[in-house]
């Protein structure tokens, strides 16, 4: 993805008398991402203008490459007339020329310590791919923005995230077989809005967006703002370049954990085996990247900051210290080997 994200150029081939920038952008971005896909695609539409947007320049770009497109709304049933919502959203793509459906999901009671938006998400994020499955769709083309991505790095930034959370959406990744785009990366909010009046597109204004009771709006409504007023405009596209930058950091590092992990882990009783001399040579960013990607790739255990550096301490800094209790697993020093276990 290229690394700049203002919209300050358009592609002349796109503008036509009467085009607004903001289209021919979303067009342009949209046909880039086109260009990368062998097969049909699914748009995951809500009916605001972001997804407009994206569905509207979807159903323009697709056919003239030769790609089928659809559009799945995913109807949360959260709020009253939600059904309608759907309907709305359905009706307004199929006169895009997109063949759409709607998808009544069921949300999950918030898990402990989270809220409904996280629960609302999932149920969104399964549904999704499941009408990818079943329509055949090759890629899900989601309609995140600048806006998004910056606002995701700054929640990251106060919750102290790591690299891997600090780098935000992926432009292009793959999730059970299908592969997820998001071709808005580099638009703003703003563009999306202006397109959709520009076309005359009905956008739907989600009352959840106004909802102060969800950490996302406060930061939309007012930390953002402030951010641009007392820093000077450019904030949200340096915290999308930060996410860029730290997603490269982090596949780097994706790569060299699975390297070194083929040489210094081995299994061993109900677990894995790790050599302490081995991991005690690596620089400590890597060696703690080691220890959680163990973790969670053998026991679905997710560990915190103090708990990798009480873990890492049984390698640099073992004075007979017991064993350590994890969530799913347990690590103790073994003679020269540091092993994980499942826990008991």
């Amino acid at each position: 993805m290229d690394a700049t994200h203002p919209a300050d150029s358009v592609d002349p081939a796109a503008l036509r008398p009467g085009l607004d920038p903001a289209t021919a952008e979303i067009r342009r971005a949209v046909r880039a991402a086109l260009a990368t896909i062998g097969g049909p695609v699914l748009v995951g539409l809500s009916g605001g203008a972001d997804s407009l947007a994206l569905a509207a320049a979807v159903a323009f770009e697709a056919p003239k490459a030769g790609i089928e497109a659809r559009a799945v709304v995913i109807d949360h049933g959260l709020q009253q007339g939600s059904d309608r919502v759907a309907a709305r959203a359905v009706a307004a793509a199929q006169q895009l020329g997109l063949d759409a459906h709607s998808v009544r999901v069921e949300v999950a009671p918030p898990a402990e310590g989270g809220g409904p938006e996280a629960s609302a998400r999932d149920a969104r994020r399964v549904a999704l791919l499941d009408a990818a499955h079943e329509t055949g769709a090759g890629a899900l083309l989601l309609a995140h923005t600048l806006d998004d991505q910056a606002e995701t790095v700054l929640i990251g930034l106060a919750r102290g995230s790591g690299a891997a959370s600090l780098g935000g959406m992926s432009p292009d990744r793959e999730e059970e077989g299908v592969r997820i785009l998001r071709p808005l990366l580099d638009i703003r909010r703003a563009q999306t809005r202006a397109a959709c009046a520009a076309q005359g597109l009905p956008v739907w204004e989600d009352p959840h967006n106004l909802d102060r009771r969800f950490l996302r709006v406060r930061v939309r409504q007012d930390v953002m703002p402030v951010l641009e007023a007392e820093l000077g405009p450019g904030v949200a596209e340096a915290l999308a370049r930060t996410s860029d930058q730290l997603r490269e950091d982090a596949a780097a590092f994706a790569d060299m954990i699975d390297e070194t992990i083929e040489d210094i882990v081995e299994h061993a009783e109900a677990g894995l085996a790790v050599s302490v001399a081995a991991l005690a040579a690596n620089p400590p960013a890597l060696r703690h990247r080691i220890i959680r990607h163990v973790a969670a790739s053998e026991f679905g255990a997710s560990l915190t900051r103090s708990q990798t550096l009480e873990v890492a301490r049984l390698v640099t800094d073992w004075r007979g210290q017991g064993p350590i209790d994890l969530p799913g697993c347990r690590a103790e020093r073994v003679g020269t080997r540091l092993v994980l276990t499942a826990a008991g």
